[in-house]
């Protein structure tokens, strides 16, 4: 059987239980205010944001965390703050039973615009 892909975030969000739910727009909410142009889509099935075309953060639900990729550069520039949790290549995973760090997400997402908008790569 064939897995439905979400169309959008909160097509994606309303397929969890509802504790997840409750922390899912709350990361949907960070990233915007912190990177106000990004549009919204889904890539890889899951939540994503994009910032001149460019990928800039990704976010996914599981079982017991949220999972966040700020891509690999993201991950590298935070990598101590982000050593309190548990990471994979290019993610780092927020436990549900945790408080989202907001401060930290904030500070990951405003360093992925300033990459986008700034570094010669992702200039279009």
């Amino acid at each position: 059987m064939e897995k439905l892909v979400p169309k959008t975030i909160a097509e994606y969000i309303a397929a969890f239980p509802e504790a997840t739910q409750k922390k899912l727009p709350a990361m949907q909410a960070l990233i915007q205010e912190n990177a106000p142009d990004a549009v919204e889509t889904i890539s890889y099935a899951i939540p994503t944001f994009k910032l001149n075309g460019k990928m800039l953060v990704h976010f996914a639900a599981f079982k017991n965390h949220i999972g966040f990729y700020a891509l690999p550069t993201g991950n590298i520039a935070f990598e101590k703050e982000f050593s309190v949790y548990k990471t994979g290549k290019g993610s780092v995973q927020f436990p549900l039973d945790q408080d989202l760090p907001q401060d930290l997400i904030a500070r990951v997402v405003r360093f992925r615009v300033k990459e986008v908008l700034e570094h010669p790569a992702y200039k279009r």
